[in-house]
């Protein structure tokens, strides 16, 4: 959790208060410098999340300064950012809010090499006055990170810095140990914030809250009582305008390295001593280290019919853009219990979901036809998605004469609640978090490397590539993967929409 949640929890410990901007860590003034400033994902995220951090008085003395390939001047990119903000701000922003937001962006030519960049951050402190801290946010091309971050030392302006750092993290252990090198030339390990924006999200960090919150999860979160647990990122998209660049990554590299095994960190880790950076970081490079090495016979892989046929893919690609696998942690609270992990492009439905499913219980005791193991295991099931949805299944009887069982189920739903408007999006929550210097939802050079290690048998010998028809959910062998259990997605039973909302 970040030192905002930490806060929050302690408040809600001594009763439910509400817990206002002023009430958190205060955040020290700072320059944030953002590499790939015209890009998709600023455009998206990082431009309207500094316009909602600001609005809500999360951060307060600030100045941005943009940097990209395009020639703009200052004024052109405050038009740009203007319009990105003004399609998708996620609360009303009035003219005179955008205007005072664009006031405090600049913009910078990246042609203007070092020296540039140095004016640029010097214009904007000194606009700020004192010694403002700086934010690099480095959201450019793989081939660009090594030449920014360089550019970064040469302009003498890692000092009072921290990073904030795009995947990939390499494609592979050489590659990612020579870019985490060529951080380590510039900046400490501790200045570095390696972003997940999964774990950004509230109910990646619900995982937290539920398992070590409750006395009644924890004690049954092992193998005694878990059967086994999936992670499962399916999503509708094609690879649209990136085709070049996947075809370098594949969905393994894309997604499972940078995302899939950092949420599986979350729900396999053991208690940290405290909810600090620290102590959860050590938990989940336990985990990354009891990983056991992929085994390439427990991996399928796929690619979407019409994939070939994307500007830049090699018509006999064997490049994946499905990849469902089954990996180990080889600890004392979870030998034996398989994790299986799934994502791909081109699917029936895009989710993001955790589903745990418990040991079943001897069921003698019951009639047969009573209906009791029909459906599969109970399952707690984490949706990742924006709404922040959790459910518990289970049997129940039915109502009647007779001793007949359904599926039942409890579900929340952060719509149910009144605090819903609180959720912060998750690049909003990490991009404070690294202003803070909290480095709990980030991951680190050691973690990313022994990822890459567990992944090599699959990268110097990975299994042919099956093709898998849009909108489906992969390739039929995914099923012998995983028998005699089954995949939890597609839902036989759909989440409650909620009946209740509030002004």
């Amino acid at each position: 959790m970040g030192r905002s949640d930490t806060v929050a929890l302690m408040a809600s410990r001594n009763g439910p208060k509400d817990v206002s901007p002023a009430a958190l860590p205060p955040i020290e003034p700072h320059v944030i410098v953002l590499f790939g400033a015209t890009g998709d994902l600023a455009r998206r995220k990082l431009l309207p999340g500094l316009l909602y951090l600001s609005q809500t008085g999360l951060i307060s003395d600030f100045a941005v300064v943009s940097a990209s390939l395009e020639h703009m001047s200052d004024q052109e990119f405050r038009e740009f950012a203007k319009r990105s903000c003004g399609e998708l701000a996620r609360r009303p922003v009035s003219p005179d809010e955008l205007e005072e937001f664009a006031a405090r962006l600049s913009y910078v030519d990246k042609s203007a090499g070092p020296g540039g960049l140095a004016a640029a951050v010097k214009r904007a402190e000194d606009h700020l006055g004192g010694q403002p801290r700086r934010l690099y946010h480095v959201s450019v091309p793989p081939g660009a990170a090594t030449d920014v971050i360089r550019e970064i030392g040469e302009a003498g302006l890692a000092e009072r810095a921290r990073v904030i750092m795009e995947k990939p993290f390499g494609t592979d252990l050489a590659s990612a140990q020579e870019l985490n090198n060529a951080i380590h030339d510039v900046f400490d390990e501790d200045q570095v914030f390696r972003i997940d924006h999964f774990l950004g999200k509230e109910a990646a960090q619900n995982i937290l809250a539920l398992r070590f919150a409750n006395g009644l999860f924890e004690p049954i979160w092992n193998r005694n009582h878990i059967d086994h647990i999936q992670i499962d990122v399916p999503e509708t998209a094609d690879v649209g305008t990136r085709a070049e660049f996947y075809e370098q990554t594949g969905a393994y590299r894309d997604m499972v390295v940078t995302h899939l095994f950092q949420v599986l960190a979350f729900v396999a880790m053991e208690p940290p001593t405290a909810l600090a950076p620290g102590p959860i970081s050590e938990e989940k490079n336990k985990v990354f280290r009891s990983l056991r090495s992929i085994d390439v016979n427990k991996v399928v892989r796929g690619q979407y019919e019409s994939y070939r046929s994307h500007p830049g893919v090699d018509p006999n690609s064997q490049t994946e853009t499905f990849v469902a696998l089954e990996c180990r942690v080889d600890n004392w609270r979870w030998a034996g219990v398989p994790f299986y992990l799934r994502t791909g492009k081109r699917m029936a439905e895009s989710a993001r979901i955790i589903s745990i499913a418990f040991r079943e219980p001897p069921q003698s005791m019951f009639p047969d036809g009573s209906g009791v193991g029909q459906y599969g295991p109970d399952h707690l099931t984490f949706d990742l998605d924006e709404s922040s949805r959790l459910s518990l299944s289970f049997y129940g009887k039915r109502p009647g004469p007779m001793m007949m069982l359904d599926k039942l189920s409890m579900q929340f739903s952060l719509f149910e609640v009144q605090r819903e408007g609180d959720t912060l999006e998750a690049y909003e929550r990490l991009i404070r978090d690294a202003m803070y210097g909290d480095r709990t939802l980030f991951t680190s050079a050691a973690g990313i490397e022994r990822l890459w290690t567990v992944s090599a048998p699959l990268l110097e010998d990975p299994p042919e590539v099956l093709p898998y028809p849009t909108g489906s959910w992969g390739p039929e062998a995914i099923h012998g993967l995983i028998a005699p259990r089954r995949w939890r997605l597609p839902f036989e039973r759909r989440w409650r929409e909620p009946k209740v909302t509030y002004a």
